[in-house]
């Protein structure tokens, strides 16, 4: 666990007459965090090491430690390592991919390869990490829109689990990507995986130990996607 969290987790402990001024201390931490978040990157390429069973069920607890709705936690974790129950999602997923992109008058070897490196990205993982959502402890209303609303709070919720995870994940010396395929066939993944029906997938994070440094890191500058309003506005 990189020294960042330790540093967070006593700034409350330390003296002000040692560390300097508040001021000063708070970017401290906040260049530590930067860095760290900075670094993180999505992969899609793993060693074949796999990933201990108590490391995964603790990158799982602090999912959980994200905010929720209501605190109702409507996130439901789905832990896939078998080669053979990936592969048989893998497939059942491609398949519906494959449909879906010949419905669409796609370039057939274009669609044989998007097929293909959908598949090799779900079995290559050492662990498969499908996030789902369920409503069963969410509000209800009498007007569709507000409980349209309420889905979506589930739906952030679980979200803000899976960037727990992730953060965690880098923590560790692991690293991750989130997949959003398995939205686009829900029912396929609950049928093929046997799930609850309220269990609705949202996504799935592919997670083990890097075979390569991910894609460069790149963002839009902030004039681009910050507005301030203040008094003068």
């Amino acid at each position: 666990m990189p020294a960042l969290f330790d540093d967070i987790a006593n700034i409350a402990l330390l003296d002000p007459a040692e560390t300097g001024s508040k001021t000063d201390l708070d970017w401290q931490g906040l260049e530590r965090a930067a860095s760290f978040l900075e670094a993180r990157r999505s992969v899609r390429r793993y060693l074949p090491e796999p990933v201990p069973t108590a490391l995964v069920d603790r990158l799982l607890y602090l999912g959980t430690c994200a905010p929720s709705a209501h605190n109702r936690q409507p996130w439901r974790f789905v832990v896939l390592r078998s080669h053979a129950i990936k592969a048989k999602l893998a497939t059942a997923m491609g398949d519906k991919l494959r449909r879906d992109r010949e419905a669409d008058h796609d370039n057939a070897d274009a669609i044989e390869a998007d097929v293909a490196r959908s598949y090799a990205r779900i079995t290559s993982a050492p662990v498969i990490i499908l996030l789902c959502l369920t409503m069963e402890d969410m509000d209800r209303y009498r007007e569709d829109t507000r409980n349209t609303h309420e889905h979506h709070m589930a739906i952030q919720s679980v979200a803000m689990a899976g960037q727990n995870i992730m953060l965690a994940a880098h923590a560790a010396g692991l690293s991750s990507c989130w997949m959003c395929a398995p939205m686009f066939c829900p029912h396929i993944v609950i049928s093929t995986l046997k799930l609850p029906d309220h269990w609705l997938p949202q996504g799935m994070l592919t997670l083990g130990y890097a075979a390569n440094n991910g894609k460069p890191f790149q963002r839009k500058p902030q004039n681009e996607t910050v507005v301030y309003l203040d008094d003068s506005y």
